[in-house]
């Protein structure tokens, strides 16, 4: 179980500006993503170092994110003005989460203009739209190489979570200590004074600390 990427839902002006300013902030040069057809969006990648990266996402006008909790999720985000959506953590096996939470993991792809595709399996979004300070769960699959922390070079470092909620509820959602998949990332859990959920993301990059 280890840290894999945070989540921003793009502002009201969009998939191309929110990654400007976000890339632009942090002195690197976004990625283009690609359309996520099962779940009615597609995104944006911006690399960091130690196999994490930044997607920013746009909900489509598609009946598949009226259905998907993902495209569900990216919509009341965006609506709401956009911002940080959820982190997402990556483990081997989706299992022991699909019987806990009582159902099954959804696959998930995008294909790359080379015909290449990347594919995974995730768990976890309808408990991110109830409550935004647990991550979701994702399982990779395929070429390793795709993954899209290796799109560009990067020498920004996701540094540090604040999230607005409690250790002790994400590690009994996770089934193990928060720590563990944290464990190359600091948090700052603060008391919500309203939703839970993601905060800020501080970045330490050659222009020096960032905090979006």
């Amino acid at each position: 179980m280890r840290m894999d990427h945070v989540s921003y839902a793009c502002e009201n002006d969009g998939l191309a500006a929110t990654t400007e300013r976000i890339s632009s902030a942090l002195g690197i040069e976004a990625v283009k993503g690609g359309v996520h057809p099962r779940f009615g969006t597609r995104n944006m990648i911006i690399p960091l170092t130690d196999h994490h990266y930044v997607e920013v996402v746009e909900v489509l006008d598609h009946p598949a994110s009226d259905k998907a909790p993902f495209g569900q999720a990216v919509r009341a985000r965006s609506q709401a003005g956009g911002g940080w959506m959820g982190w997402c953590v990556e483990v081997d096996d989706l299992g022991p989460f699909e019987q806990r939470l009582g159902r099954s993991s959804v696959p998930g792809n995008r294909k790359f203009p080379d015909g290449q595709e990347l594919v995974w399996k995730q768990i976890g979004i309808k408990g991110l739209i109830a409550d935004p300070q647990v991550p979701y769960m994702l399982k990779w699959e395929g070429d390793p190489a795709l993954h899209p922390s290796n799109a560009r070079p990067s020498d920004v470092r996701l540094a540090k979570l604040t999230i607005a909620g409690s250790a002790e509820r994400v590690t009994e959602w996770l089934g193990e200590p928060v720590e563990k998949p944290l464990e190359d990332v600091s948090v700052e859990w603060v008391s919500p004074k309203g939703t839970p959920g993601i905060m800020s993301v501080t970045f330490e990059s050659p222009r020096g600390t960032v905090t979006i």
